[in-house]
């Protein structure tokens, strides 16, 4: 199948590609490489092409030709979105619902959307399955809610968007993502002896391995159009739902020698959410997630090990993903609405 994968130099774009490869699929991206600079372990050659350029921007023509779009890009989490809550609605739901208007007219027959499950944001702990209400918390949930509900309304018999929401995603990656919350506490243990949590830590988190959302998205880019066309799924495990201070106390006994502590300024998470994921496994047999936290820590641990890095580095601009666009902001290279600037 020929796929375009938008923001395929991503956390999760690095490992996704090359399993689509993998697989049989011919894969071109579109990705302006912002993070070019932020690159952990090596990554596999890409083969297809690029097409550098602003999802925003996107024509008609820039669509022709491909039988799916996989749609990735946007601004990826809560700080971006808290940076300028307009400009994640402007990128996250404008820009991606008229994207999938585009493919359609362009003759797309399958669009997966990248949506999340910050779209349910509080509950009152109960497990959550694709049929709960929405109740997102920040302007990245929001974003999200808006777009896979105006994206699933142009489904027709032609056209098949599915909408693929993830639990908080965790793993190693070629541009991995150490603003994540497990991500983050293995590195800062490693760094520093010690496994902080700046929460209460009782807030839960669906969590994911990346390569298990890459594997989401090839088992139904593959899967038969009754089954998924039109329909939303949970990506992850439904046994891998975890009190964040659960996650510390783990991180904490794989660290040896690490000191476990609660910051003095410690708050209550309102973002609070156990999730049902049995649906996309029943629905999609072919979908087999494989990894679970205690494996995933352990694979971080052994990984930034051999790949140290300090906490300049995965708080300051190297790895974390808003510190990183606001370095290109001061440099000139892209503007206040992160469109680049020529320079």
């Amino acid at each position: 199948m020929k796929v375009l994968v938008t923001g395929h130099l991503g956390y999760i774009g690095g490992v996704l590609v090359p399993m689509l490869n993998a697989a049989g699929h011919e894969v071109d991206g579109c990705d302006m490489n912002f993070f070019a600079d932020c690159v952990y372990v090596p990554e596999a050659s890409f083969h297809g092409h690029n097409l550098a350029k602003d999802v925003r921007d996107l024509t008609v023509q820039d669509l022709e030709g491909y039988e799916a779009v996989i749609h990735l890009a946007g601004l990826s989490n809560d700080p971006l979105g808290n940076f300028d809550p307009t400009l994640t609605i402007e990128i996250n739901q404008s820009a991606s619902v008229r994207l999938a208007g585009l493919a359609k007219q362009a003759g797309v027959r399958r669009f997966l959307f990248a949506s999340s499950c910050s779209n349910y944001g509080a509950s009152a702990g109960e497990l959550l399955d694709e049929h709960a209400p929405f109740n997102p918390q920040t302007a990245y949930g929001h974003s999200k809610v808006g777009a896979e509900t105006a994206v699933c309304e142009l489904a027709c018999a032609s056209f098949e968007p599915c909408n693929l929401r993830a639990g908080t995603v965790y793993g190693v990656a070629p541009r991995i993502r150490f603003d994540l919350v497990v991500n983050n506490l293995v590195a800062y243990a490693l760094a520093s002896k010690q496994v902080v949590l700046k929460s209460d830590g009782r807030a839960w988190r669906p969590l994911v391995h990346v390569s298990d959302v890459a594997r989401a998205y090839v088992a139904t880019l593959e899967a038969p159009s009754a089954r998924v066309a039109g329909q939303a799924f949970n990506v992850g495990r439904t046994a891998e739902n975890y009190q964040i201070l659960e996650v510390a106390r783990l991180v904490h006994a794989a660290v040896p020698g690490s000191e476990l502590r609660t910051l003095d300024e410690a708050f209550a998470d309102t973002r609070n959410y156990r999730v049902n994921c049995d649906k996309l496994v029943q629905t999609v047999p072919a979908y087999r997630p494989v990894w679970d936290l205690a494996a995933g820590i352990q694979e971080l641990v052994d990984v930034i090990t051999r790949v140290p890095v300090a906490v300049e580095d995965f708080e300051g601009n190297r790895f974390n993903r808003l510190a990183h666009l606001k370095s290109l902001i001061s440099n000139g290279v892209i503007d206040c609405a992160l469109r680049a600037t020529g320079r």
